[in-house]
């Protein structure tokens, strides 16, 4: 949920019903952000602050001694029943809710590596028989520890440390013999095993999985952006009184092209469904998988064991490395304020974040950006300037250097006008402050109020933990006791951003069985992030780019050829394949404040009134709308083409066939094909289908599904032979002759599109 729950949103919504009404008007027409929050703080009352600490005691954020005891119980029950991914999770959050170096944690560690050992996970196993083993395991179970660890190292091919775990295990029972005699004997057996599994792997040759998929490890951008950080070569950035900020190509750029590719500045997860609040023993404990069980809350990476933090039961991540910079960075602020920044919403929490990450820059930068909105609250100033151009610049946006006359940059860039993904690029997105309704300011200002309240009683000390220098640490603290409301006005500002430049990060989850990869599965939203640079891309219904996410990464890759001089557009939801020009519009006008002119929406607003999208035939000759009953004709005036309707749905359901075929070639991991396909039917609908026509859209997402699947499968982006030709291939399929040679159905099972390649070209010679 990125706002705060319902029960605090209908609680402010109240309060506000009952202010005056010149108090109202006083906050609706506040002319800078540090106006609207010092005002709706200094009306945040101690019953408030209790009506909210209320609510976030409803989330179980600290660890209860008597959870990992019910946890393992209901995790054997799943273990008994062989369901062991069930059992992992609850072990999970046994440990969890374990104290370090306890006897809970050490046995919840052991009972989640045999499931792990059971789901084929060797190695994560192996990490948690060493979690268990360093938190204290009893000594009397260590045998059985063993030799799972053993059995591990046996299966992914490691003899050598097999057999020293099996001497460590012999010499272990012969210093403290406690077993019974039926017990020894399984040990006996069960090392006799063992030991001729470790003979047998010892005469083959050993492989290293590092060597096998380094050839395969993820590609960055060919030639890097020295204006734009995190971008191709191929991309510019420019600005417009209009529009603002956006991106063009500087040369023609083909489909699959990599264009973005960025960590996010700051992210947090989407807890997913959180457990009712409790209000007996019997509902205290939820048993129920979410997000928040199933991603490292800092990588976002998928992980069936995670490692939480000691100090509270809600965080947890893929490994210790991640747990640690997690805590250097943000946590040790938040570990505390868990239950309240899950009540406050997604929104605040990544507001907070984004400021306590702003620490780690240069802290005059940062002082100065946040002290501006205080020491400048009473000049009204366009929102298009960022702050370090509103001290730094004079308001005719030009700079006096040593008595010349500069340009003032592009905001977000630095003073040699590069644009990169840090604190400054966050900042300079616009918060739209005007845009927003007052009710829904205040929200936010007393939401962010409450947060800076707790902070402040929760000593902030840490806060200023891991500045680059002493001499900086030094500059900031003095500014954060007294001055938390410098902080505030800077986490109101991220939050009112949010709306317009929130970037949903998501994955995509399987719903059936593995074999059918593309068809059963749905994409989640799995977080919220803030991307500088992807911020930059404006909105088209009919984009010419598509998003993939890797953890935190986002890539931009081009869905279709982009000529230079083109802008590069992004679609922020309502794309013109889904839904009407209407409802695209309000959706674009209700949540980014803007009214689109994209051409999609441009033609669509001319044509009358017509049927249902799947029903969109245009003329092959000029592109008109076709209108009519039985026989079609076209909607131009000065065209007389005609065409029967069944003929048009005979062409419709060829085409939909071959869909269907490149998505069998996609189940199979044919992706080179799919793809090939999937140009020739793009090509096909063209020719009469308009662009809004329901098989259009799907195509284009077969074809951003392909593109990230070829990108993301191999590690690379896509390879040069394909980049060069996919543009020609796009040509050919529109000849009969070259369309025959490149069909699939011509082609030996066993070839691929670099084997088929060459014929074709020379057919195409030929010709």
């Amino acid at each position: 949920m990125d706002l705060p729950v319902d029960e605090w949103k209908s609680y402010i919504l109240q309060k506000w019903s009952l202010l005056p009404k010149s108090i109202q008007v006083t906050i609706s027409t506040a002319e800078t952000l540090s106006d609207l929050f010092l005002h709706s703080s200094s009306l945040l009352q101690p019953e408030d602050e209790m009506f909210l600490k209320r609510l976030s005691r409803g989330y179980l954020v600290g660890k209860d001694p008597n959870a990992p005891l019910f946890y393992r119980e209901e995790g054997n029950k799943k273990f008994q029943k062989k369901d062991y991914m069930g059992a992992t999770v609850l072990y999970s959050k046994g440990v969890s809710h374990s104290r370090p170096n306890s006897e809970d944690i050490s046995l919840c560690y052991a009972n989640r590596s045999a499931a792990l050992f059971h789901l084929g996970q060797y190695e994560t196993c192996l990490k948690d028989i060493v979690r268990a083993q360093t938190h204290g395991y009893p000594e009397g179970l260590q045998p059985k520890l063993l030799l799972r660890k053993a059995e591990c190292l046996v299966t992914l091919g490691r003899p050598q440390e097999a057999s020293q775990t099996i001497s460590d295990l012999e010499s272990n029972f012969a210093a403290k013999p406690t077993l019974a005699a039926s017990q020894f004997q399984i040990l006996q057996r069960t090392l006799c095993r063992l030991k001729v599994k470790v003979q047998e792997k010892g005469n083959l040759t050993e492989t290293s999985p590092a060597a096998l998929t380094k050839a395969f490890e993820d590609m960055d951008l060919r030639e890097e952006n020295e204006q734009i950080s995190n971008t191709s070569s191929s991309v510019s950035l420019c600005t417009d009184p209009l529009k603002g900020r956006y991106l063009v190509a500087t040369k023609d750029i083909l489909p699959g092209e990599l264009l973005v590719k960025e960590d996010a500045f700051v992210s947090v997860l989407n807890p997913g469904e959180m457990p009712p609040w409790h209000h007996g023993l019997e509902s205290k404990w939820d048993t129920r998988a979410t997000n928040a069980d199933l991603y490292c809350h800092r990588c976002l990476k998928h992980t069936l064991a995670p490692v939480p933090c000691d100090g509270c039961s809600y965080a947890k991540y893929c490994s210790q490395e991640c747990l640690q910079q997690a805590w250097d960075l943000y946590h040790s602020i938040e570990c505390s304020l868990g239950g309240l920044l899950l009540t406050l919403g997604v929104f605040c929490h990544i507001a907070l974040r984004s400021t306590l990450l702003a620490r780690f820059e240069e802290a005059g930068k940062v002082i100065n950006k946040l002290c501006g909105e205080i020491t400048n609250r009473d000049i009204c100033l366009p929102e298009s300037k960022n702050l370090a151009q509103i001290l730094s610049y004079d308001v005719g946006g030009e700079s006096k250097k040593k008595g010349k006359t500069v340009e003032t940059p592009i905001p977000g860039c630095d003073i040699n006008g590069k644009y990169e993904n840090n604190y400054n690029a966050v900042f300079s997105l616009l918060p739209h402050t005007g845009n927003h309704s007052p009710v829904h300011k205040f929200l936010c200002a007393l939401s962010v109020s409450a947060l800076c309240r707790q902070l402040e009683a929760a000593s902030l000390q840490a806060f200023t933990t891991g500045l680059k220098s002493s001499k900086l640490k030094a500059a900031v603290a003095p500014m954060l006791y007294p001055e938390l409301n410098i902080w505030g006005v800077a986490m109101l500002r991220h939050m009112l951003q949010l709306q317009c430049n929130a970037q949903a990060i998501t994955t995509i989850q399987q719903t059936g069985s593995e074999e059918n990869l593309i068809t059963d599965s749905r994409q989640v939203r799995l977080a919220t992030g803030l991307f500088p640079v992807v911020s930059l891309l404006n909105h088209s219904c009919s984009p010419n780019t598509s998003v993939s996410f890797i953890s935190t990464v986002a890539t931009v890759r081009a869905s279709q050829q982009i000529r230079k001089g083109q802008e590069i557009l992004h679609c922020y939801g309502p794309h013109e394949s889904r839904m009407g020009v209407a409802e695209r519009c309000q959706k674009l006008r209700s949540q980014y404040f803007f009214d689109c002119n994209c051409p999609p929406c441009e033609r669509e607003k001319q044509r009358p009134s017509q049927g249902p999208r799947w029903e969109a035939f245009c003329c092959h000759r000029c592109g008109a709308l076709l209108q009519g009953g039985d026989v079609l004709s076209c909607g131009s005036t000065s065209c007389t083409e005609s065409v029967s309707r069944d003929h048009l749905v005979s062409q419709l359901q060829d085409l939909q066939q071959q869909v269907g075929m490149a998505r069998k070639l996609l189940r199979n991991g044919e992706l080179e094909r799919a793809i090939q396909l999937l140009l020739g039917c793009q090509h096909d609908a063209e020719s009469f289908l308009l662009a809004e026509h329901s098989v259009v859209g799907e195509i284009e997402d077969d074809l951003a599904q392909a593109y990230a699947a070829l990108g993301k499968g191999t590690g690379r982006s896509q390879p040069p032979i394909y980049r060069r030709v996919s543009e020609w291939l796009r040509f050919a399929t529109g000849h009969p002759v070259l369309r025959w040679a490149m069909n699939s159905s011509n082609w030996p099972k066993s070839s691929s599109m670099g084997e088929i390649l060459p014929s074709v070209l020379l057919t195409a010679l030929k010709l």
